[in-house]
């Protein structure tokens, strides 16, 4: 093997080393956050009951995908337990015998492996566009992605779902070359974004668009018979993604028993006569019902220091530029400038640039401000971008670009192991984020463990009162804690523990029993304790 061509593997291989390590370790020490035991309670209910009734607001792939880690675990679930979702997801990990440390780690194996396989897909994206050394400057920045890391490592859609995505639109580029074998596999790969969830929707059009477009510019026929014959490529890349989606479907339940919950009458007619016109399985289409009844709900949100009800538009944009390494940012609009600037790359910019300016659009105008998790497509597509500048010929842009994904490595591994609440160096870094964001951002009920740990080493046999977000039983982590709302202020002495969040969203008691406090510690940058 020549040289160049060994330290570029080893580089690879480094690079998907460390992201592997952050992730596992990661998934080691977390507790279940507040999504996960849904996802993992519906994926045992897949397996072993081939039933679509539980999490219908989102399709089945996802969970497929974590069920091949679950069936490992060999979890007990009682198949008439009449809870819902949300409690059929603690029944499973805390009421039925199962370790819920082992089976959550199953469960997120799978999510980690899928991680690693689409850091190849954007090193193979940016190399196809730029070159070798575009693709590691790109897998570079994807790796370190303390977003990717920390939701890359959990059992959940969002990561899957952006991979898969980023997957169609490359394959969708190779058709320039090779139409008859990367159409199809282009409208495979969205078929299963589809398949894992909805959000995804807004980006079909343009995939088939591009699809087309490929095939367009591998044709030398007449022009009518290559219209043709690329408007064919664009319906066939549809045609197969529909059909991924009711083969995962299928795949669940073989008759597709489903039942329409009630309450779906409500959503806007408009909106419920797109829905049925989508080529789905009628429990796709009551699923996104669901959605659009959550969008027409007013949620509260936090950011910047303020506490609001609503979702105002720059929510987004603002969580992104927090919780982004600076020189990600910097790279990303170094590359997004470069695809546009040097000709040869404006073809390949079709490929990256819309769908991610598209979903982040789409995305700002959703209710939920929840988190960055959202937009976690961004790191991926983006990453191939900010490859891109590895064709910049000039000696202080190679030095600029070493030392701002220097810098990114750097703040990166500084968090490490608390992805989920990191904000940039601009922002005040890990410690801060809760003072800026809340939930997923920061604090999403995955430090019940380490919790735990904390009082019984530093706090034993004192008062607790635990103010919690999330989905974790706390006395299964050694945590013996009373409920301050329900007792007398007065009485509210010795240790008081609060979930970010809940600071974030504090109302007037809980606001007053802070104030009279003394914060001495946090645990994993998402717990305040404070000593009253």
């Amino acid at each position: 093997m020549p040289r160049r061509r060994l330290i570029h593997l080893l580089a690879v291989l480094a690079m998907l080393g460390q992201m592997a390590f952050a992730m596992v370790t990661t998934a080691v020490q977390q507790s279940p956050t507040i999504d996960e035991p849904v996802y993992v309670a519906t994926a045992e209910v897949y397996r072993q009951q081939h039933s679509l009734r539980y999490n219908p607001e989102h399709p089945p792939l996802g969970k497929l995908i974590i069920a091949a880690g679950t069936a490992l675990a060999g979890a007990e679930l009682d198949p008439a337990y009449p809870g819902n979702q949300t409690r059929l997801g603690r029944h499973l990990l805390y009421e039925t015998g199962n370790n819920p440390f082992r089976l959550m780690l199953l469960a997120r194996l799978p999510v980690i492996l899928l991680t690693l396989l689409f850091g190849l897909v954007v090193l193979a994206f940016a190399r196809d566009v730029a070159g070798p050394l575009a693709g590691l400057i790109a897998l570079a920045l994807y790796s370190f992605s303390p977003d990717v890391i920390a939701h890359g490592s959990l059992a959940t859609l969002d990561v899957p779902a952006a991979g898969m995505l980023l997957t169609a639109f490359w394959l969708a580029w190779r058709a320039r070359t090779r139409p008859a074998l990367y159409v199809p596999l282009a409208g495979a790969a969205l078929g299963a974004a589809l398949a894992t969830r909805m959000s995804v929707l807004p980006a079909v059009p343009l995939l088939a668009l591009l699809a087309g477009l490929s095939t367009w510019r591998n044709r030398t026929d007449q022009r009518g018979r290559r219209l043709l014959i690329a408007a064919g490529a664009a319906l066939g890349a549809g045609v197969i993604a529909v059909a991924v989606v009711w083969i995962t479907y299928l795949m669940v339940d073989p008759r597709l028993r489903w039942t329409t919950p009630a309450g779906l009458e409500q959503i806007h007619e408009l909106k419920r006569l797109a829905v049925d016109l989508l080529p789905f399985p009628q429990a796709y289409q009551d699923g996104m019902l669901i959605q659009f009844k959550f969008e027409n709900r007013s949620f509260n949100g936090f950011l910047l220091g303020e506490a609001y009800k609503g979702s105002p538009w720059y929510y987004l944009p603002a969580a992104i530029m927090i919780k982004t390494p600076l020189g990600m940012l910097a790279l990303w609009l170094a590359g997004t400038v470069t695809m546009i600037v040097i000709p040869r790359l404006r073809a390949a910019a079709l490929y990256v640039l819309p769908v991610s300016a598209l979903l982040v659009a789409v995305g700002m105008t959703g209710e939920r401000n929840y988190g960055t998790r959202y937009s976690i497509f961004l790191p991926m597509f983006l990453a191939v971008a900010a490859g891109t500048v590895a064709l910049i010929r000039l000696r202080w842009a190679r030095i600029t670009t070493a030392l701002l994904v220097l810098a990114v490595a750097v703040s990166s591994l500084l968090t490490f192991p608390y992805y989920l609440p990191y904000s940039n160096e601009a922002f005040g870094g890990t410690d801060r984020t809760h003072l800026n964001l809340h939930d997923a951002n920061v604090d999403w009920g995955q430090d019940l463990a380490r919790l735990g740990q904390r009082l019984r080493t530093d706090h034993p046999g004192e008062q607790v009162w635990l103010v919690y977000k999330g989905s974790g039983v706390p006395g299964y982590y050694g945590i013996e804690a009373r409920d301050p709302y329900a007792v007398p202020d007065d009485q509210v002495r010795g240790l008081l523990v609060v979930s970010d969040s809940r600071v974030a969203l504090a109302g007037p008691r809980l606001k007053s029993w802070i104030e009279s406090s003394t914060e001495i510690g946090n645990v994993g940058h998402s717990i305040r304790i404070y000593r009253r």
